[in-house]
């Protein structure tokens, strides 16, 4: 298991995602395979998706801008199957353009 280094609450700037990760610097579901991760933003400044709460329980928007959501493609099959294929999936939260804040690992 990867451990960033990070506690829940904390916020950090995108660039020190990037290097703390290793991943890209841009999209909700950046795919790291040099740390085995997968780093979710759920971004609430932009209005693009519609990523909610409710309960304890996100309801995250995958990947695709139009149309349905193919659970079986790119960084949406890998969080479906996270539960079996070993890949580590950390979420960021967006509540200020400049900041995310780890919201759980």
């Amino acid at each position: 298991m990867f451990n960033p280094g990070l506690t829940i609450g904390q916020t950090v700037k995108n660039s020190e995602l990037v290097a703390i990760f290793k991943c890209g610097n841009m999209g909700g579901m950046r795919r790291s395979n040099v740390t085995n991760t997968l780093v979710l933003i759920s971004d609430y400044t932009k209005g693009l998706y519609h990523d909610k709460w409710i309960g304890d329980v996100l309801h995250y928007t995958g990947m695709g801008k139009s149309g349905d959501q193919d659970i079986h493609w790119a960084q949406n099959a890998i969080l479906a199957e996270c539960g079996s294929n070993g890949v580590d999936v950390h979420l960021f939260e967006v509540m200020n353009a400049d900041k995310l804040c780890i919201a759980a690992e």
